[in-house]
């Protein structure tokens, strides 16, 4: 059974993924990103999936990878092979993911948001690239979302985009008060299942062709 992430549903055609390690802000470690790709493959094949909402427990939606990951030398080769099957996972779900930011989406955090269809914020929501500093930067999904200006601002700069702002670069459809997050999010998904599953699964290809991802290198991103 998965220990870092929790699966709820599907019903009435929505399945809820949620990262399960608060204590450690989410952070997405090898067995984390492990759990949420076998989980969205599974997802991804059974027929009363229409679509799937992401999100975080606690107040933080992701805070990114874990870095004490990157000090074993020992890990390097899993966690990389980890990576690009996760970012790959992600990129390729063949129907509708929405995000339920709940919280601080940093770094990979900020990734997973991006990576998803559509983006639903709380009002303590706050995006940013702090690895910048220090590593490469997933560049790829942000721009095909709010574009070049934009991805190469946050991208090359790191700096922290709160929920409103947010709302003005397209990087979230709609930001609310913390307690009405999922009531939100539950309004985009309600237009959703009114599609037949074949249709989304259509359109969601299309999606994937036209966003024309090369490789499945998380540094090649």
């Amino acid at each position: 059974m998965p220990e870092l992430i929790t699966v709820d549903g599907p019903t009435e055609g929505i399945a809820r993924l949620s990262l399960d390690r608060p204590e450690k802000k989410n952070a997405l470690s090898i067995q984390l990103r492990d759990e949420m790709s076998d989980a969205l493959d599974a997802l991804a094949d059974d027929e009363a999936v229409k679509a799937v909402v992401v999100t975080g427990a606690g107040d933080v939606f992701s805070a990114g990878f874990d870095l004490e990951e990157f000090e074993q030398p020992e890990r390097i080769d899993e966690l990389w092979k980890s990576s690009d099957r996760w970012h790959a996972t992600l990129l390729r779900f063949p129907l509708p993911l929405v995000a339920a930011v709940n919280g601080p989406a940093l770094a990979g955090g900020f990734d997973l948001a991006v990576m998803c269809d559509i983006r639903v914020a709380a009002e303590t929501a706050r995006f940013a690239h702090p690895e910048i500093t220090f590593g490469d930067v997933v560049f790829g999904p942000l721009h095909d979302l709010v574009g070049g200006a934009v991805a190469r601002d946050l991208c090359f700069t790191g700096r922290a985009v709160e929920a409103p702002e947010a709302k003005e670069l397209g990087l979230v459809s709609s930001v609310v008060p913390s307690p009405d997050l999922m009531a939100e999010v539950a309004r985009f998904t309600d237009h959703i299942v009114r599609a037949p599953r074949d249709v989304l699964l259509c359109t969601k290809a299309k999606a994937i062709r036209r966003a024309n991802v090369v490789g499945e290198n998380t540094l090649d991103l």
